[in-house]
């Protein structure tokens, strides 16, 4: 490993260490200790969750210019996204599941799905859900999900779906890390790329977000959210089930909207 850029290191030093950084982002600490810098694909968390600009954490992508300023919809879509990908990456600790029993809504279904999602928080504990990600997720031998674009669309793992999926990533500069373990087509990774080009993280074209959300999203998440409500094995997932669905099928929506 190389030594750490000055921008990785600036958000190490503004939430007080490595493991700080990990736990707000949502992964594992090693992972973080093997970054020489900021991957493109975690900016957005990272920016996120240490209040240091992006330009800062990735001058050479983003020429030491601050992020063109996105609308409060765009906004609101990179942030349900980001907390997908943070749910979906690793079960949520003490402090997470007390913020999100803050979480309150409207009468829509996305502010319903919020709600419950608040209730399931405030009625659980960080060893119950890790338990219980545990047996969605990991399990032993074989978890009672496969959160992977390839096995939805296939039925095995590593297949073609990831290696197109690979390809469109490549094209607007995101490229897999040596450290991150899982796959792009993970729902968690998936998630996070979607948070980063809605809020305009990566410099790309505009409406790339609607061609990867077409191309590698679309045809199999839905089903996967459906999947994680239906599960017999969760209880607080059942929530996140039913929030990704509805989101889901807002952007679904969205998108088959005239540009």
């Amino acid at each position: 490993m190389g030594m750490r850029d000055r921008g990785l290191d600036e958000a190490i030093r503004a939430v007080g260490g490595v493991s700080e950084l990990a736990r707000r982002i949502g992964i594992s600490q090693p992972s973080i200790s093997n970054w020489d810098r900021v991957p493109v694909e975690r900016i957005a968390a990272v920016e996120a969750a240490s209040g240091v600009e992006r330009a800062v954490l990735r001058p050479d992508l983003f020429g030491g210019k601050t992020a063109t300023p996105i609308d409060a919809t765009d906004s609101a879509r990179a942030a349900e996204y980001a907390l997908l990908a943070t749910l979906l990456a690793r079960s949520p600790d003490a402090d997470l599941l007390r913020r999100l029993s803050r979480l309150s809504g409207d009468a829509t279904p996305l502010g319903v799905a919020h709600a419950e999602l608040g209730k399931a928080a405030a009625r659980t504990n960080a060893k119950d859900v890790e338990r219980e990600f545990f047996r969605l997720f990991i399990g032993v031998g074989r978890s009672e999900l496969l959160p992977y674009g390839s096995y939805y669309l296939t039925g095995f793992l590593h297949e073609r779906p990831l290696a197109r999926l690979r390809g469109d990533l490549r094209r607007i500069g995101i490229e897999k890390v040596e450290a991150q373990s899982e796959p792009e087509d993970h729902a968690a990774i998936l998630c996070e790329i979607m948070s980063g080009l809605t809020a305009g993280v990566y410099g790309a074209p505009t409406d790339t977000d609607r061609q990867v959300f077409e191309r590698h999203v679309a045809p199999w998440m839905p089903r996967f959210f459906a999947d994680l409500e239906r599960s017999k094995a969760a209880d607080f997932y059942v929530r996140v089930g039913a929030l990704g669905r509805v989101f889901m099928n807002i952007e679904t929506e969205a998108f088959a909207l005239p540009s």
